[in-house]
């Protein structure tokens, strides 16, 4: 599909390039002949005033001579110019082709990678709905096998059985409602005002409360308070977000930590675990939907019934608020999540 695209952008640019050639050659062309003209009819006036002052005259006829010499040249002329245009367009059409295929290739790029980024999304998230399905009636199917052999089956086996089911319909919700909201962040306009840095990080460890009881996961936190311009609600997810994935991945016990400054006209704010980072070649990939590294933090995001859309929606969060995201392994240990966000100007 894209390479019939790309062809058919291409014969656009090109018939556009060549629309602008052939403009500019009839346009040269009239030019030339014109300027070549006035040039023959100056000729001629001199060659009149020669001819009457007495010059050449025992040669019958000497304006007709010299016409007719001017308009074999004139003619010479027109041919010559006639072969280097054609040779210009031959030329211009080479080149405006090779160039063409390679600005519809330039492009087109971006959009492939899109449409190869859905078509995995969509394989992914297929996946991982049949998955829990298949545990469903896995289970549900062995219980009725049972049932029809024996009827000693207690309260205890079928309480363990509808745990079980729900425990998948709750993963099912879960991946629905990240998928949702995916699309959500990613199609509507947020209402954006001024929102203190402080009420978010407030808000977001109120709401990651309970991952961080037993004493196992601290946080410490070093931020400078100041307005950013973007939707309250939303930038709380996304710290929540990156909250729950530092404590999935991050050392047990360990530490979180909170850091934000201003700079410029920007405030970044970082969220930084204690675990063993990301691996390098999974970093240009970590904000993908459903993207699967490496085998451990793939076991922890199992482990935790995360389905690896946390991060590509805090990215969808981020840009729906005109901020960036991104992650690099820090120095001293662990992965750092770091959000760039507009200041209030005051």
């Amino acid at each position: 599909m894209f390479r019939s695209a790309r062809l058919k952008l291409t014969l656009f640019y090109l018939a556009t390039l060549l629309v602008f050639s052939l403009t500019l050659t009839i346009g040269v062309r009239v030019f030339a002949e014109y300027e070549l003209n006035q040039s023959i009819a100056a000729q001629r006036g001199e060659f009149r005033e020669l001819a009457r002052s007495g010059l050449d005259l025992l040669v019958p006829h000497p304006e007709r001579t010299f016409n007719s010499a001017q308009e074999y040249q004139a003619e010479l002329a027109r041919q010559h110019l006639n072969q280097k245009l054609i040779l210009l367009n031959l030329g211009a059409l080479v080149v405006g082709g090779l160039v063409s295929y390679w600005f519809a290739g330039r492009t087109l790029k971006p959009i492939a990678a899109a449409h190869e980024a859905q078509a995995r999304f969509v394989a992914d998230a297929s996946h991982e709905l049949r998955t829990p399905l298949a545990n469903i009636r896995a289970e549900n199917e062995v219980f009725l096998r049972q049932i029809s052999r024996k009827n000693d089956f207690t309260a205890d086996d079928t309480r363990e059985l509808i745990r079980s089911n729900l425990e998948e319909v709750q993963r099912l919700e879960h991946l629905s409602r990240d998928l949702l909201a995916l699309t959500q962040y990613g199609q509507t306009e947020l209402p954006k005002s001024a929102v203190l840095i402080g009420t978010i990080i407030k808000e977001s460890l109120a709401q990651t409360g309970t991952l961080l009881q037993g004493g196992q996961v601290k946080v410490e936190q070093d931020v400078a308070d100041a307005s950013v311009h973007g939707n309250q609600e939303s930038l709380v997810r996304l710290m929540v977000i990156l909250l729950d994935n530092a404590v999935k991945y991050g050392a047990k016990p360990g530490t979180i930590y909170i850091a934000g400054a201003r700079h410029g006209a920007h405030y970044i704010l970082t969220v930084r675990d204690t675990g063993p980072g990301v691996a390098a070649k999974d970093l240009p990939h970590i904000f993908d939907r459903l993207y699967r590294g490496d085998p451990a933090r793939a076991q922890a995001q199992d482990a935790a019934g995360g389905y690896g859309l946390g991060l590509a929606l805090a990215r969808e969060i981020a840009q729906a608020n005109n901020a960036s995201i991104k992650a690099y392994n820090s120095p001293q240990g662990g992965a750092v999540f770091s959000i760039q966000m507009m200041v209030v100007k005051a």
